[in-house]
């Protein structure tokens, strides 16, 4: 995968594959380090499973033999001295936790963050999402629920709201200083 943004739309898709109605993902910047923590209230995963998702060779998907999104996310982790973590349990639900080289010349790119977030925002209405970026003492946070609260019953796959959120986040983001 060519930047984060792109394992990020990976690891959300695997939520709502799982049937999750909630997923949350945090973004931080803490020393030399960036941290995603993705939460999940899916179908989670038995203890066999967690430990073989990160096999490239192994997927729970029936359409493909492999599955990379995690192996590569791994990958790239591992590349800048960093790790990737699961946890799950069946039924309640899966966190992964990917620790990265904030400044390491083997992190890939974030890639396009802000449009990244409002196109999996507005492409799953049936899934909220609760996104947050820390840098330092500054924070932004987004909740999709609240989103349409506002909306008050317009659909929120409409592409001005697609084009209102990126904005949105864009500036917000910029604001904290986060170098996108």
């Amino acid at each position: 995968m060519r930047d984060l943004s792109m394992h990020i739309t990976d690891i959300v898709q695997n939520s709502v594959r799982a049937q999750a109605k909630l997923v949350q993902l945090t973004i931080e910047e803490k020393e030399d380090w960036l941290i995603f923590t993705f939460e999940d209230d899916g179908t989670g995963m038995d203890e066999e499973t967690v430990k073989k998702v990160t096999d490239p060779f192994f997927t729970s998907r029936t359409t493909r033999k492999v599955g990379l999104g995690l192996p590569l996310f791994k990958q790239n982790a591992e590349m800048t001295g960093g790790s990737l973590v699961i946890f799950s349990e069946l039924g309640k639900g899966t966190e992964v936790k990917v620790v990265m080289g904030l400044n390491h010349i083997d992190r890939p790119p974030m890639g396009d963050l802000p449009s990244t977030v409002a196109m999996i925002i507005t492409g799953n209405p049936d899934v909220d999402m609760v996104f947050k970026y820390i840098k330092s003492d500054s924070e932004f946070s987004l909740d999709s629920r609240e989103v349409k609260e506002a909306l008050d019953g317009m659909d929120i796959r409409m592409p001005q709201v697609t084009s209102f959120l990126k904005e949105m986040i864009d500036e917000n983001l910029k604001e904290i200083k986060v170098n996108l």
